[in-house]
C-alpha cells in the first residue's frame, strides 16, 4: 500500500483542524497574524524553527513528525488512570490487528 505524502503545510492545516482551531486562534496561540498561518498552510511560506517547535507542542506531537521525517504521530496519555491507559493500549492493538 502506498503512503500519502503530505506537504508541510497540508500537515499544519490537518492538525489544526484535527484540535478544532481556525486560522486565526492558532495564529493567536503563536503570536502571528492569521495570514502567517495561511502562508505556511498554502505552502508560501515556511515557519520558522520557534514555530515548528510551538507546533509541536501546541499539537502535541514531534517536529519530526510536523517536518516528515518521523511517519508516526504521538498522543500523550498523561493524566490518565493506569485502567484508562490499558483501555487505549488495547485499543490501539485492535486497530493493528485488524489490517
Amino acid at each position: 500500500m502506498e503512503k500519502e505524502l503530505f506537504s508541510l503545510g497540508d500537515k499544519i492545516r490537518l492538525l489544526r483542524e484535527k484540535s478544532g482551531l481556525t486560522q486565526a486562534a492558532l495564529a493567536r496561540e503563536l503570536g502571528i497574524s492569521r495570514s502567517g498561518v495561511n502562508a505556511w498552510e498554502m505552502g508560501l511560506s515556511v515557519p520558522q524553527v520557534q514555530y515548528i517547535v510551538a507546533l509541536a507542542k501546541q499539537f502535541k506531537v514531534s517536529s519530526d513528525y510536523i517536518l516528515g521525517i518521523e511517519e508516526t504521530s504521538s498522543v500523550s496519555i498523561s493524566g490518565l488512570t493506569e485502567k484508562q491507559m490499558s483501555a487505549v493500549i488495547e485499543l490501539i492493538n485492535c486497530f493493528r490487528s485488524s489490517d
